[in-house]
């Protein structure tokens, strides 16, 4: 049996037409992208052309990307860098309780520098109140910081609104768009975003890359030190042409080819879903927003299961389980827990993720494989 794939939103293959892109600076062109002589000639060029390509996908300008080397490090270069650069006044930042870890773990680390940290419930379809965003700021707030959309159950959050309600108050808006991007419409401007992550691996390109976009004006200080020639002066370090290549083309092939941002995606997950139900019947029940969801999210609870036992039934799916164990015992996902899920209910949990890759026939045979364990 074929095994078949339904994790995309924790790593996507990369793109045939990326790894095209990245070969030439695997195989040749290995100057030091500072230097001036032939050996380095079209490196920087190919980097700053790889920054307009990021920056055409996200509506802003290429003076505004600065690479980094995940997702991760764009938030807290984001969170962190914000933070320092204001060390030594009141500084408070507002979040949500189903932040990515990236979010999170700098938050609680700035908040034991000094930092205060308010961090937002959500509703049970995972989605904050911007009227909770606007209640909770306060005269020293100086970041909000809110995924685009959330990664294990695909809720979209009220971005927009936020971002009005932080540009009239002068507050800095980090967004964190490493599952958006390429999947739905991220443009900084009507988003009105201040800070911007996002990452490669989610995108049919590799992992060890990223960037941050940073709007023009807003200062930062850098994690990295070393050569202020580098990235605006906030990361130290020779770039690496191949990585950054293969994010500025892995984002032109958004706008080429607008993969994931079409019905497709959301065929091939109503069906997933659909079969599913109909295999279990009131035996499943679905966690997340019915409308305001990624297209390619699916993320369903099976009653009599743990997401964990029922996967490992079925060895040939590779998707993510809402659960962790520990020595035999199994924990909630954070992210469940946060919307209220019972705890029987959490650790049923399984996302499913379509993408670029997927056919109608896994799907099939996914539910297939799926519902001959269901007694």
């Amino acid at each position: 049996m074929e095994r078949i794939y339904l994790d995309y939103n924790a790593s996507t293959p990369i793109a045939d037409e990326v790894i095209a892109a990245m070969q030439p600076f695997l195989a040749g062109n290995f100057g030091n992208p500072s230097s001036g002589h032939w050996a380095s000639e079209l490196l920087r060029p190919s980097i700053e052309n790889a920054r307009n390509q990021i920056a055409d996908t996200i509506g802003s300008k290429s003076s505004e990307i600065v690479f980094t080397g995940s997702g991760t490090e764009a938030s807290n270069l984001a969170i962190k860098g914000l933070f320092f650069e204001d060390w030594g006044r009141p500084f408070h930042v507002i979040t949500t309780s189903v932040e990515h870890a990236a979010t999170l773990a700098p938050c609680r680390f700035v908040e034991t520098l000094g930092a205060e940290v308010t961090v937002l419930p959500v509703d049970g379809t995972g989605q904050v109140d911007p009227a909770a965003v606007e209640q909770a700021i306060k005269p020293h707030t100086k970041l909000v910081s809110v995924m685009h959309a959330q990664n294990e159950v695909g809720t979209i959050q009220p971005i927009d609104e936020i971002g009005r309600l932080t540009r009239e108050r002068g507050i800095c808006f980090h967004v964190d768009a490493a599952q958006s991007v390429g999947k739905i419409p991220v443009d900084v401007e009507a988003m009105n975003a201040d800070l911007l992550s996002l990452t490669g691996q989610k995108i049919y390109g590799p992992k060890g890359v990223g960037a941050l976009y940073i709007r023009e004006g807003v200062t930062l200080s850098p994690l990295i030190h070393g050569p202020t020639a580098h990235e605006r002066g906030l990361r130290a370090g020779t770039e690496c042409a191949a990585l950054n290549v293969a994010l500025g083309r892995a984002c032109s092939l958004i706008q080429e080819k607008e993969m994931g941002m079409d019905d497709r995606s959301r065929l091939l997950r109503d069906r997933l879903r659909e079969g599913l139900m109909a295999a279990f019947g009131e035996r499943i029940l679905l966690n997340g927003h019915v409308k305001e969801g990624l297209p390619n999210t699916l993320n369903v609870s099976f009653l009599d299961f743990t997401g964990s036992d029922l996967l490992a039934k079925c060895p040939v799916i590779a998707a993510s389980v809402g659960s962790a164990c520990h020595s035999g015992s199994h924990s909630v996902s954070p992210t469940l827990e946060a919307m209220g899920v019972e705890e029987k209910t959490a650790l049923g949990a399984i996302r499913f993720s379509v993408g670029r890759y997927t056919t109608e026939d896994e799907i099939d045979e996914a539910i297939d494989v799926l519902g001959l364990v269901r007694e």
